[in-house]
């Protein structure tokens, strides 16, 4: 078990659950960020005393000096901020729960300091697998996944020995709010309406890549970075109970999967304390209370987010990050009530096939590609 974190976006979803365990469990804090969420974000510093805290936005980061002026503490700002509060030299691992383009930088910096990584933030691998992998595998640096279902494919083919064949990694979904419909019953739907998870409690931006099915996109592409597969190797099914959190199945046709409450303490716990396991406090899953599971195939021309992540990877380069970046935009248009839920897929799919596929040679091609699909949402709504 770990026994000091650097935790990158603690206000968020992810953020405060990780400060469950590691109040749980007594493990240290040194490194603290947030965005602008500072009443929370002093809570959490006056409680765990951290010696270096970053306030991503510069104006939020003035007022957080002067509401913590009584305590010995260094506060950053900014990108720059960020990537000092990941290499910061104490900690023994990094946690990136931050949402968004934003968490690239600091985690290549963790990486490039030798720090293992415990990666919440899906757009490091979708957009820059292709530098971020390399760069651990020649820093012998750990990227233990925190996500649901890349935790549960890590935990299953931890099951295996390493000399047993993969045949196919399977990707589990809840199907999000809006499983069923067709295009015709989404053209009416609100932004209420795509914030309602069945069965997840998370912040509106993966709420509503749940409900388009992007998350899953998303996964298929961070999945092929974290586990060294095709997207052909990986099939998405939808498990509407969210109990069986993904699986593998090997060449035997043997299936080992991880099954549990949806419940994120379980996945960064796990993250925490690999190899080993710790007893939990949260509520336990009874198989005969959950009565079911169900599985289904998903609706791949419904909700295009999905193809079109899919076709991206496939595609490869600086596909994925415009996908990325298309749909960050789309998304915040359509939380501000500029453009409808379908139309979110459309841009996202517009955007990415406007992207030449290219070759990463370094964070800035990346960034390019991303603010070029931006700008496309932007100029084409």
């Amino acid at each position: 078990m770990v026994k000091s974190i650097t935790l990158l976006g603690s206000t968020g979803s992810i953020g405060t659950q990780t400060l469950d365990i590691c109040r749980k469990y007594n493990i240290a804090v040194n490194v603290l960020t947030a965005n602008k969420n500072i009443t929370l974000l002093e809570k959490q510093v006056r409680e765990f005393k951290p010696e270096l805290v970053c306030v991503y936005d510069e104006e939020y980061a003035q007022k957080f000096k002067t509401a913590v002026s009584d305590l010995d503490i260094k506060i950053v700002s900014g990108v720059d901020g960020l990537c000092e509060a990941a290499v910061f030299e104490k900690s023994d691992i990094v946690v990136t729960a931050v949402v968004g383009m934003v968490g690239l930088k600091p985690t290549l910096a963790a990486i490039y300091a030798g720090k293992d990584i415990a990666l919440a933030n899906k757009e490091t691998l979708v957009a820059g697998g292709d530098l971020v992998m390399p760069a651990a595998k020649a820093k012998g640096v750990k990227i233990l996944p925190v996500d649901s279902e890349h935790s549960a494919i890590f935990q299953s083919l931890n099951a295996a020995p390493p000399s047993q064949k993969l045949y196919k990694i399977i990707l589990t979904a809840s199907g999000g709010p809006f499983f069923g419909y067709t295009k015709d019953m989404l053209k009416k739907v609100s932004v209420a309406d795509a914030l309602k998870h069945p069965n997840w409690t998370m912040g509106q931006k993966i709420t509503i890549d749940s409900a388009t099915m992007m998350n899953k996109g998303l996964e298929v592409i961070e999945a092929c970075h974290l586990f060294d597969v095709t997207p052909d190797e990986i099939e998405v099914i939808i498990q509407r109970e969210s109990l069986l959190h993904s699986a593998v199945e090997f060449i035997d046709g043997a299936i080992i999967g991880q099954i549990g409450t949806a419940d994120m303490h379980i996945p960064i716990q796990y993250a925490l304390t690999y190899p080993e396991r710790f007893e939990t406090s949260e509520k336990r899953l009874s198989l005969t209370d959950a009565g079911k599971m169900t599985f289904f195939k998903p609706d791949f021309e419904t909700f295009q987010c999905l193809s079109t992540c899919i076709s991206a990877i496939k595609d490869g380069g600086l596909k994925p990050a415009a996908a990325n970046g298309a749909n960050e935009a789309a998304v915040a248009l359509f939380l501000e009530q500029k453009i409808s839920f379908l139309q979110i897929g459309e841009l996202v799919k517009a955007a990415t096939d406007n992207q030449l596929v290219g070759k990463i040679t370094s964070v800035e091609d990346i960034y390019n590609a991303d603010r070029a699909a931006r700008e496309f949402v932007y100029s084409n709504i």
